[in-house]
C-alpha cells in the first residue's frame, strides 16, 4: 500500500527536545559579560596569574608543582586561552542582545516621534482654524458700536422710536423699583 502524504505519520515516536530558555541564557551571558568587563575581574585574574606563576616557579615544592615554568607555563596558557574562548562568544551574545534592545528602542522612539509630529500638526491646524473662526466673530464692542451708529443715523433722520432714550438705549418697561411702569 502506498504511503499517503496528506496524512500525518502515525506510530512514529518523536524524541523530546530539550528546551532552551533563550531569555535566561541571554541574561546569564550578559551577567558574565558584565563581570568580565569590570576592574574586579581584571584584579582577580591578575592575582590568579601571579599566584599560579609564583607557585609553579619558586614557592611551591617540586613534587606539587603542576605547571613547569621551563615550558612557559603551558597549563596557564591553556587555561587563559580557554577562558578567552568562552568569554568572546558570551560578550558577543550580550552585544547582540543589547543591539536588539537598541533596535526595539529606536523603533519605539520613531513611532513616538511620528505620533508627536501628527499631534503637533493636528494642533497647528486646529489653532489655524480657531484663528480664522475668531477673525469672523463679532465682538461685543463691535456690535455695540454698530448699534450706536445705527441709532445715531436714525436720530439724524428723525425716525427715533419713542421708547428709546437719548443715549441710544431702549427704555425699560419696568421702573427703577422693578415694577412695571404705568405708561408702558
Amino acid at each position: 500500500m502506498a504511503e499517503r502524504l496528506d496524512l500525518p505519520l502515525t506510530g512514529r515516536r518523536r524524541r523530546p527536545r530539550a528546551r532552551i530558555d533563550t531569555e535566561r541564557q541571554g541574561e546569564w551571558s550578559e551577567a558574565i559579560a558584565r563581570f568580565l568587563g569590570t576592574p574586579r575581574f581584571i584584579i582577580w585574574l591578575t592575582i590568579f596569574c601571579i599566584v599560579w606563576i609564583a607557585w609553579n616557579a619558586n614557592w611551591g615544592p617540586d613534587r606539587v608543582r603542576f605547571d613547569d615554568a621551563s615550558n612557559g607555563f603551558t597549563a596557564l596558557t591553556l587555561m587563559l586561552s580557554l577562558q578567552a574562548s568562552y568569554a568572546a562568544p558570551l560578550i558577543l551574545l550580550a552585544q547582540n542582545r543589547q543591539a536588539d534592545r537598541d533596535r526595539v528602542q529606536a523603533e519605539q522612539d520613531r513611532q513616538r516621534s511620528e505620533r508627536n509630529l501628527a499631534d503637533t500638526e493636528f494642533l497647528a491646524r486646529e489653532m489655524a482654524a480657531l484663528r480664522i473662526a475668531l477673525s469672523e466673530v463679532a465682538t461685543r464692542d463691535f456690535v455695540r458700536s454698530e448699534l450706536r451708529n445705527l441709532i445715531e443715523d436714525l436720530a439724524e433722520q428723525g425716525d427715533r422710536p419713542a421708547d428709546w432714550h437719548a443715549d441710544g438705549e431702549p427704555e425699560s418697561p419696568r421702573g427703577p423699583d422693578g415694577r412695571p411702569r404705568a405708561d408702558a
